[in-house]
């Protein structure tokens, strides 16, 4: 297409590609958290060899005025600058950059020198430019710039002092300061940054069902499961999440395994939503009223615990809904409304809403006040089920109005599904995201799939939560590996990913008998009945998962999931890789043998860099689970795991060791 020359600016000549962290080129947010540096990258050149300078600029979204720092040549026309966000909600950025005359003539001048030439005139050329410069400048620095240009000009008339004067750093930072950016040039897209809190990126939840909490198999309330939380903060959670809480229908209820007919007592399915006690804004009249969930709610934030609800946008066919809104769901050719299929499964007792009614907007407004309803009755985190189902467009619309209004507000995708489904979901705004982990088991799938989730650009979008149980989901390596899996796969989940999770008690008690042969699902799924569960069993995993769960707490390096290393070892079925946190002082190495049922041996080729060892270091390894320590030198050190005692080391690394210290340290075990 012909461009009027009119609208050109022939002394731009600077060009900025490649800008990064950008999600889809800038169409949706990258993410982060309040405090993290943004470290922001841009290719930035121009023709022929002149020199060019670049910023960053940056501002809270909405703010006006734009903030800028300088940018710095990290090689190959690669620049960085970075700024740090301070505040929730949306941040923006954008790069200028331009010819830098200053910057060309300070490395002109500098080969000159070197090469013994006269320079009176570069030097004057010089004094030009800085004049320029303190033009440009104000108060101090202007007259500081005054004063050098007049230096210069001594210099360039040979009268005295060393040419390599004008090469003195001051000057530099002060030109740096008050650069020619007449012609500079911005790049076209401005880049937005969603901040959220800490917990959006470093979260241990905890899922149980409150129905299950009260004396042997009676119906528990809200006042028993508070009654539960004391147990859960020992544990080291810090999110305690509920499956629904609402009224469950009658009509097609499910019974024990998911029979098709219920018996009378049954509970059905707290995913059957809705009777005529209420819907998605009522509880469950079992659990209690909204004011006794408020007295759950406060007592599990006087534990330091936060409450998550499940949000699933689906009704039974009992819910308010299907009376007051039958155009919100599907009908079948007989005039029946749709009930939910997964072919050949079918699930009568739940009737999906319908994102293409031609009343949509209706709907999207009613399920949005969902959230805000719960908002105010102070919840900030919620699991949404199954959201791949439902309108994607409904989901940049409702997380995005309601993080305007709430920017604290944590969303947990449940979206077992297709990866660039999962991501798309990510992109428009869910916080977490379960993921693939849970049927990940090998060495090399659990190495690629990590890698894959900490690169660019997935890493800039998508934070994984791993989950190596849900009530839905009972995986083969459990059923069959007893104890010793268990234990690997819990510390896989809370050391690989800085987000994880657990549904327990089923977990700590390690439940692992399966409906039947085809099937994931638990047999006596406590889905569809209540169980009756001694969490004070000998054989629990409890204190194991609360050490666990303080190593994580004590130890920032897993507070991230992008930092993971991956280290060689000589054995197929030892995995070993190391976390270090940003700032550098904080390194944990962790070694897991993913066989249950063997001892397993073998060297780690430790990348000591990653580590922050020198090459001829002793350090000191203490194991965070099993409470050994071991002292290391060099990059090759030998591990053995027996799944019958421990399957995993947890190692704290302890670098350079005080000499005496060395002296008394034992050998290795």
């Amino acid at each position: 297409m012909e461009r009027d020359i009119a609208e050109i600016d022939g002394l731009e000549r600077a060009v900025i590609e490649d800008v990064e962290p950008a999600v889809d080129a800038g169409r949706f947010p990258a993410k982060r958290v309040i405090g993290d540096v943004v470290r922001v990258r841009a290719d930035v050149f121009a023709d022929g060899h002149d020199a060019v300078a670049a910023r960053v600029l940056w501002r809270k979204a909405g703010s006006g005025d734009w903030r800028e720092s300088h940018m710095e040549p990290i090689g190959n026309d690669r620049f960085e600058g970075r700024f740090t966000v301070d505040d929730l909600g949306c941040w923006e950025f954008t790069v200028e950059a331009w010819v830098d005359a200053f910057a060309g003539w300070r490395s002109d001048l500098a080969k000159r020198i070197d090469a013994g030439q006269d320079v009176s005139i570069p030097v004057a050329v010089g004094a030009g430019l800085v004049d320029e410069a303190a033009g440009r400048a104000r108060g101090a620095s202007a007259k500081r710039l005054l004063g050098w240009a007049a230096r210069l000009r001594e210099l360039s008339g040979g009268r005295s002092g060393d040419p390599r004067t004008a090469l003195a750093d001051e000057l530099a930072g002060l030109m740096t300061e008050h650069p020619d950016r007449t012609h500079a040039v911005r790049h076209p897209r401005v880049m937005p940054i969603e901040v959220d809190r800490e917990k959006a990126r470093f979260s241990a939840w905890y899922e149980f069902f409150p129905r299950s909490t009260g004396p042997g198999v009676q119906h528990g309330t809200f006042a028993t499961a508070a009654e539960f939380l004391p147990y859960v903060r020992e544990l080291g959670f810090d999110v305690v999440y509920l499956p629904p809480i609402h009224p469950i229908g009658h009509s097609k209820r499910k019974g024990a395994n998911n029979a098709v007919e219920a018996n009378p007592g049954d509970p059905g399915s707290p995913w059957a939503i809705g009777s005529e006690e209420g819907g998605h804004t009522a509880v469950h009249p079992e659990l209690g009223t909204l004011a006794d969930f408020r007295a759950f709610r406060e007592r599990a934030e006087e534990l330091e615990l936060e409450v998550a609800l499940d949000v699933a946008f689906q009704c039974s066919p009992d819910h308010p809904y299907v009376t007051e809104h039958p155009e919100w769901f599907r009908h079948r050719p007989d005039g029946s409304i749709q009930f939910a299929e997964n072919p050949p499964k079918k699930y009568e007792d739940i009737y999906p809403l319908d994102f293409e009614t031609a009343a949509w907007r209706e709907l999207w407004e009613e399920l949005r006040e969902v959230f805000r309803f719960w908002i105010g009755q102070g919840v900030r985190i919620f699991r949404v089920d199954n959201p791949h189902t439902k309108s994607l467009a409904f989901w940049e619309w409702a997380i995005g109005t309601i993080r305007d209004e709430h920017p604290d507000v944590i969303f947990l995708a449940e979206a077992f599904t297709r990866p660039k489904l999962m991501y798309r979901l990510a992109k428009l705004g869910f916080t977490q995201s379960y993921t693939y982990f849970t049927w990940r088991s090998s060495k090399w799938e659990l190495t690629e799939y990590v890698r894959e989730l900490t690169r660019r650009p997935v890493v800039d979008f998508y934070r994984p939560s791993f989950w190596p149980n849900t009530p839905d989901i009972l995986t083969a390596r459990l059923r069959e590996g007893g104890r010793p899996a268990f234990v690997s796969r819990l510390v896989l989940a809370a050391t690989l990913s800085s987000n994880y999770g657990i549904y327990g008690p089923a977990y700590e008690l390690m439940e692992a008998e399966r409906r039947d042969p085809a099937s994931e699902e638990y047999r006596h799924s406590e889905k569809y009945e209540i169980k009756d569960r001694d969490v004070d069993r000998a054989d629990s995993l409890r204190e194991l998962i609360a050490r666990l769960n303080g190593a994580r707490r004590d130890n920032p390096a897993l507070h991230h999931t992008d930092n993971v290393t991956f280290h060689p070892v000589d054995a197929e079925d030892l995995i070993a890789y190391s976390k270090r946190d940003p700032e550098g002082g904080n390194v944990v190495l962790v070694v897991v043998n993913l066989d249950p049922g063997h001892r397993h041996a073998g060297f780690v080729d430790l990348d000591l860099s990653a580590l922050g060892v020198e090459a001829d270091d002793v350090f000191e390894v203490h194991d965070l689970l099993g409470g050994g320590r071991y002292r290391w030198r060099g990059p090759r050190n030998y591990v053995e795991l027996d799944p019958r005692v421990l399957p995993a080391h947890v190692f704290r690394v302890r670098r350079k060791l005080p000499r005496a210290r060395l002296a008394s340290a034992p050998d290795p075990l």
